[in-house]
């Protein structure tokens, strides 16, 4: 798998970031989510998944820069990878 930075509300590229891959999916880094009250409050985790915390404006501020050019095709095809047909397996 493949990831293009897509951006961070943090200083120096430091996270919390977002990522694109090139299988159609965003990729979150963020810091891990310990508090035992709020891991209870998760739903159907999987073997391998972990909860990470970012702030609300990260996703307002990407969607503002990344969605609008992903509808303009010659942008789409400039700055993000091709999405590939969706399908819903856990364990991709």
């Amino acid at each position: 798998m493949r990831m293009r930075f897509l951006g961070s509300t943090s200083e120096a590229g430091a996270c919390p970031t977002l990522y694109e891959t090139d299988r159609g999916t965003i990729v979150v880094q963020g810091l891990q989510v310990t508090d035992a009250e709020a891991l209870a409050d998760l739903r159907d985790v999987l073997e391998g998944e972990t909860a990470v915390e970012i702030p609300r404006e990260l996703i307002t501020e990407i969607a503002r820069r990344v969605l609008p050019a992903a509808t303009e095709t010659q942008a789409h095809e400039a700055n993000a990878f091709p999405t590939p047909p969706r399908t819903h397996s856990a364990t991709s």
